[in-house]
């Protein structure tokens, strides 16, 4: 590994579905190319169930992983950071590529609502991943 490797930390409220899935996507699309962390301003107790569903529908565990509260340390050692409707409790800092992505929250959703969100996240991190990469 390389000190030149790119890193991602996937933000959102409650760091239990969609920073999870994107994560996810991003350490199973990129083969441990990208360095991954996700993180939530206001932590839940576990992971939604039903994005560990989703996500199992395509091959991808994220079973193991623990909603992370966001730390400026964080977002520092990251060089891209990618916010989901956390607004103003990102940190902000002069330098990092900072993308938006307007999801809708699968907090409380069936499976059946879930699944585009997860689709449209996988495109997402792709077109991400092949910038990082390029």
């Amino acid at each position: 590994m390389s000190d030149s490797q790119p890193s991602v930390i996937f933000v959102c409220v409650h760091n239990a579905g969609r920073s999870q899935m994107a994560a996810g996507f991003m350490r199973h699309l990129s083969g441990g190319a990208v360095e991954v962390r996700s993180a939530g301003s206001m932590p839940a107790d576990q992971i939604n169930p039903v994005a560990v569903e989703a996500m199992l529908e395509v091959g991808i565990d994220i079973r193991e992983e623990q909603p992370k509260v966001l730390t400026p340390d964080a977002v520092q050692a990251s060089d891209a950071v990618i916010t989901m409707g956390c607004g103003d409790a990102c940190p902000y800092y002069p330098g990092k590529r900072y993308e938006d992505w307007v999801l809708e929250d699968p907090a409380g959703q069936g499976i059946e609502s879930v699944r585009p969100i997860r689709d449209e996240i996988k495109g997402r991190v792709e077109a991400l991943l092949a910038d990082l990469t390029a």
